[in-house]
């Protein structure tokens, strides 16, 4: 037995009907050491009782008007507690089906009356020690389910500082900005939550969505950064970020890094099929990488870069709309512009310094 405990510190619930045997089982019990000892004359209130002061052994009585002992253990076993403590009967039988019922209801042990006091004594420290064994290794399995939650909590919070830096780092290497990124991740889970997908997939996506370029770390510098236009040649190079994204994300078995990989690979597919570098068309393209893929452009065709201007809101919508059936996911474009003021909140909560 373990120091932080002791069997006298246990609470023991008493129910019986008889107040002598109330009174002669307090007293036994207390020449033991035994003190916190909670006497029911009533059946009735076995159960306000037993929420109240939470018992570690309960002694029932089975034959008691209102309730009897079966009624009361079915009562205690609809609590589903997981850590119900054992009953012992106080009883006069000795019957067989008396005894099995008994058992099937949850009894552990049973007390013959008269009571014979070492009798009573020895089943009564056998059970409480059986139950504190038992209260010992619940509070160990949740110490541990504790442990393991955490751990796993803090190893998903690094693996999303990862993914957030690696696609801070892709970011580096062009012209985009990290605002971008916090803009469209945060706008494509908005998106997400329209769609009705759950919160844990809505946090995945604002997670995964700032890998989408990732590939663009494998591209020349004399090509991503080339300050005019991309010849044919440059831009079959350029188009190969999609695919190197998807293979530097590629071997990982968690949802976050296979919707990361999904977005990287096809956020440049379109809806017509006439994207890169697959040609998927239509719902054959992941959603998570349609959804993506708007959040992209709409946030790139709003903000200015080196080389170009801001278009505003209303040229930018115009442009996407154009491009519904075509390049965009129709239904997305319908979810972009419902929620736009929430979008522009965005914009302005993530806006460049």
């Amino acid at each position: 037995m373990t120091a932080a405990y002791s069997l006298t510190d246990l609470r023991i619930l008493i129910v019986d009907d008889e107040p002598s045997n109330l009174k002669l089982l307090d007293r036994m019990l207390r020449g033991q050491g035994y003190q916190h000892l909670i006497l029911i004359g009533d059946p009735r209130e076995v159960l306000g009782a037993y929420q109240a002061e939470r018992p570690d052994l309960i002694l029932l009585d089975i034959n008691m008007p209102h309730l009897d002992g079966y009624q009361v253990m079915q009562q205690l076993q609809a609590l589903n507690d997981p850590l119900l403590p054992p009953i012992i009967i106080l009883t006069a039988q000795s019957s067989k089906d008396y005894l099995l019922r008994s058992l099937a209801l949850g009894a552990r042990d049973f007390v013959g009356k008269p009571f014979d006091v070492n009798e009573l004594i020895m089943r009564v420290r056998n059970l409480l020690e059986a139950q504190l064994a038992q209260r010992l290794l619940l509070d160990q399995k949740n110490m541990l389910e504790e442990m393991v939650r955490s751990r796993t909590e803090e190893l998903h919070h690094t693996r999303l500082e990862i993914v957030q830096r690696l696609g801070k780092a892709a970011e580096y290497r062009d012209e985009e900005t990290g605002n971008h990124i916090l803009r469209m991740s945060h706008t494509s889970a908005l998106l997400a939550r329209a769609l009705g997908w759950s919160e844990s997939a809505c946090d995945l996506i604002l997670n995964a969505s700032p890998m989408h370029d990732i590939g663009k770390i494998g591209i020349p510098d004399a090509i991503l950064c080339k300050p005019g236009k991309l010849d044919a040649q440059e831009w079959e190079i350029m188009k190969t970020h999609a695919e190197i994204g998807a293979r530097l994300l590629d071997g990982d078995d968690s949802a976050l890094m296979q919707m990361a990989r999904d977005i990287a690979w096809c956020h440049h597919e379109k809806w017509d099929g006439s994207g890169y570098p697959r040609g998927l068309a239509g719902e054959a393209i992941p959603l998570a990488a349609r959804i993506a893929a708007l959040a992209d452009v709409f946030d790139a065709l709003t903000s200015e870069r080196p080389y170009k201007q801001a278009w505003t809101i209303e040229a930018a919508m115009a442009w996407i709309r154009d491009g519904g059936g075509r390049h965009f996911d129709p239904q997305l474009i319908g979810l972009l512009e419902d929620n736009l003021p929430a979008i522009l909140q965005i914009r302005e909560r993530f806006s460049e310094p």
